[in-house]
């Protein structure tokens, strides 16, 4: 398993690329324009991590712009934090066996998402490409919030 990024949602770009990269010194690594979700990811390293980040050894801090606006209290700005693992079914299977609620099951072979203790988001990404969908992840509906 290998951490990939933490990610919180921002209200503006122009300002939320100021504070982190203008004034906190991070720079951008990579930027996702997604017209049919509707919403920008922007990822950002520490200037001594960039050629690592792009590499992708080093973690990275994506801000997600949602074209639609809404109002975000305190946490629902924060997204979640991100692990790369070998076999997401395996690793799926593992989590279910010791208890956690897959909240958003592996069904494409690529993703999924279960929460910690403190309703702490966690994506696990399945290293390099995709699975091949399989059961039981296939038909497995959404448990809760992710």
């Amino acid at each position: 398993m290998r951490y990939l990024h933490t990610m919180v949602r921002i209200a503006d770009i122009d300002t939320s690329l100021d504070f982190y990269c203008t004034k906190f010194g991070m720079v951008e690594t990579k930027r996702i324009e997604n017209e049919q979700g509707r919403f920008t990811l922007i990822f950002l390293a520490a200037p001594e991590d960039k050629d690592s980040a792009v590499a992708r050894r080093a973690p990275e801090l994506e801000l997600t712009f949602n074209w639609d606006p809404e109002v975000y209290g305190e946490g629902r700005n924060f997204g979640h934090l991100a692990f790369e693992v070998e076999d997401i079914y395996e690793t799926c299977a593992k989590l279910q066996a010791s208890g956690v609620t897959i909240n958003r099951p592996p069904r494409d072979g690529r993703m999924a998402f279960i929460r910690s203790p403190d309703n702490i988001s966690i994506e696990l990404l399945q290293k390099g490409a995709a699975l091949a969908p399989q059961e039981p992840w296939t038909s497995m509906p959404n448990t809760g919030k992710w």
